[in-house]
């Protein structure tokens, strides 16, 4: 198993979208890219922790590629848009690829390149980073969606 961990506004949105596809296994969602320990919710709303919020996925590479994770985060989101998705705005909401090794960078960088060319005209915003600690967020924010039916999210 290997770990993906993308942001993309928020994360209800990214988690209930990216854990359909077949091969992942496993998902939560949290904070990443701060510089405060064990925030929560609250403090990460204020826009001023640092972190994103995000979903960690666990995902089998036998059934599915980085690449497709990668692409089909492009695809729910737009990239295009700084530190916003929808009606959600701060840095939290920023959009960003949090990679786990050498070969996960290279495959973001290669298809946000291949993005910028082909379909966004050079406006993509998405950080990639190295990923750093991520911190869960509180039980209520885990599988939000399915526990919500009917949910409201920027990326539903």
């Amino acid at each position: 198993m290997e770990r993906a961990t993308f942001a993309a506004g928020c994360f209800w949105g990214i988690e209930y979208k990216l854990g359909k596809i077949p091969g992942v296994t496993a998902t939560a969602v949290g904070y990443e890219g701060g510089h405060i320990d064990q925030p929560t919710y609250k403090q990460v709303c204020t826009d001023r922790t640092g972190h994103a919020e995000v979903v960690q996925l666990e995902f089998d590479p036998a059934k599915v590629s980085y690449e497709t994770l990668v692409r089909k985060f492009f695809e729910i989101h737009d990239p295009t848009t700084l530190n916003r998705q929808g009606p959600d705005y701060g840095s939290q909401y920023r959009s960003a690829i949090f990679f786990h090794s050498p070969q996960q960078k290279d495959v973001a960088e290669k298809v946000k390149a291949d993005l910028n060319r082909s379909k966004f005209g050079g406006g993509i915003v998405t950080h990639i980073v190295a990923a750093m600690t991520f911190w869960p967020a509180e039980e209520y924010h885990q599988k939000y969606a399915e526990k919500h039916p009917g949910h409201h999210c920027a990326l539903d």
